[in-house]
């Protein structure tokens, strides 16, 4: 049975939990901004030096005007929920404000917790002095640390003082165990159901869901296991992140910081979810996202959720106009979905309910084929063969009077899978026909969702007097001198220029 090393960041707004929370996991993970409220889920983060999970939680008590009353009582819950987890509870103070009644409140309610708390003194960056440990004293959860979370003062000692509670790290191989896991993500607009999503693969309200846009703020990363049709059980990370606004709608600091984080979300995950809503379809903005995903070569399923209302609406009130059936619906959704997401060829699709769990297990499943799928090892003979019969079946466009010709290729590496195209000049490659290829050996190869990635080697990167008649030459020679030359004319570059009409 494993020990629970978990220590949850509590307190009222702005007393610096998120950038504290920041310091103690050396990453930038919170959202710091001076507006209270920023912080409304709980942020996990894995502390690799005392190997703990580290919880920031929003403000309790906060009454904000912009903030529904739902809305408030969901972040306080969630709170709670740090509380009962957490083996130790940091209670942070601001040291130049002094004690407010709020302050108190929450130090009654953590005392009849019979939690461990230490009390925190933050914004301690000036001399003593200036905090009033008297008043700190009485709250009557021991003696204070001082710190200061924007400059580190302290943080040596809350380090430790940390471990005193948590014991000795027993458990070294455990971030290997982690490092393991299929990250996935789910990114997409303000309220298309992201976060319900994440509930309902989590079976928990472990993360809020509310009508109002814009409730997630934070990328949200939790550990949870599948078992996936094979029967076996398969660890992943899942990324909740906010909805990624475009960057001309950006209405404040924390929602451009908000966005931010999403974009580092989709860096750090393996696979990505592309949330679309069952009703509205795809717009310029889920375009844009989409985009972002295939900026950084990253494997891609397309979800439409909220399918449970159009099942409802062909049930009950006739459906949609002009459509006849759900069928019908579902497949002219699909076509003009992929005739607007031109640029994901062959990603898998999926009609999901959030709320109901219909198809939702067939996400994680598609995650497992995909992440498999990007270790495959496509065969230079093969690779060629595809290449040769998709430009003979529609050749490439004429560019200043030539086209584009590929003399061979090879793959050089996967995640994205990475094909070297030995070419006559780089610049003819149009990028409709580099959609074209990409698409042709996603089809080919069966690779659907996973990214194709060109780099492009044309005649003028080539030795100065070295023509490709003269490569095929040389290849020609390597073919007749026996196995072991090949292998030395290949590393050699002589092997790596065969044409496709050999």
């Amino acid at each position: 049975m494993s020990i629970n090393r978990t220590v949850a960041i509590v307190g009222r707004p702005n007393v610096g939990k998120s950038r504290l929370f920041n310091r103690l996991a050396r990453k930038r993970i919170s959202i710091v901004h001076d507006q209270p409220g920023v912080t409304r889920d709980v942020i996990t983060a894995e502390v690799a030096d005392g190997n703990y999970t580290l919880f920031d939680t929003g403000g309790l008590g906060y009454k904000g005007k912009d903030t529904p009353a739902a809305l408030t009582a969901a972040s306080e819950a969630q709170v709670d929920f740090a509380i009962a987890a957490a083996s130790l509870i940091l209670f942070i103070i601001d040291g130049l404000e002094g004690l407010t009644a709020l302050d108190q409140k929450i130090a009654t309610m953590l005392r009849r917790s019979k939690k461990k708390v230490r009390l925190v003194i933050n914004k301690a960056d000036f001399d003593d002095e200036k905090v009033d440990l008297a008043e700190a004293y009485r709250l009557g959860l021991g003696e204070p640390l001082r710190v200061s979370a924007e400059h580190g003062r302290g943080e040596g000692d809350l380090r430790e003082a940390i471990l005193e509670v948590l014991g000795p790290v027993e458990d070294p191989d455990r971030g290997r165990d982690e490092a393991a896991a299929l990250g996935v993500c789910f990114i997409g607009r303000p309220n298309v159901g992201k976060s319900s999503l994440s509930n309902r693969l989590l079976q928990s309200d472990r993360l809020i869901v509310s009508e109002m846009p814009g409730t997630t703020r934070d990328a949200i990363e939790l550990p949870f296991e599948f078992k996936g049709r094979d029967g076996k059980m398969y660890p992943f990370r899942l990324i909740d992140t906010a909805g990624i606004k475009a960057a001309t709608k950006l209405a404040s600091p924390v929602e451009y910081f908000s966005r931010l984080r999403s974009l580092d979300a989709i860096k750090n995950t393996d696979v990505v979810f592309l949330v679309l809503d069952a009703i509205e379809g795809v717009t310029q903005q889920d375009k844009a996202i989409a985009g972002e995903a295939i900026k950084e070569h990253k494997p891609i399923i397309v979800v439409v959720n909220k399918w449970d209302l159009v099942r409802q609406a062909f049930k009950t009130q006739g459906g949609f106009a002009p459509y006849d059936n759900e069928r019908d619906y579902r497949e002219k959704y699909e076509r003009a979905l992929f005739e607007k997401l031109y640029f994901t060829p062959g990603a898998p699709l999926i009609f999901v309910s959030a709320m109901s769990g219909y198809e939702v297990d067939r996400m994680l499943n598609a995650a497992v084929k995909v992440h498999r799928m990007l270790d495959t090892k496509l065969t230079t003979a093969k690779l060629n063969k595809v290449i040769g019969y998709l430009t003979e079946r529609t050749p490439p466009p004429s560019v200043g009077g030539k086209r584009f010709r590929v003399y061979y290729a090879t793959q050089t590496g996967n995640r994205p899978f990475r094909i070297k195209l030995f070419c006559n000049r780089e610049e003819k490659l149009t990028e409709q026909y580099r959609r074209y290829l990409e698409s042709g050996l996603v089809k080919e190869f069966d690779l659907a969702g996973c990214p194709v990635y060109f780099d492009l080697v044309g005649k003028q990167k080539h030795e100065p007097g070295l023509s490709f008649s003269a490569l095929r030459e040389a290849q020609e020679k390597a073919r007749n001198r026996g196995p072991k030359a090949k292998w030395k004319a290949a590393e050699s570059g002589e092997s790596s220029h065969e044409t496709l009409e050999d």
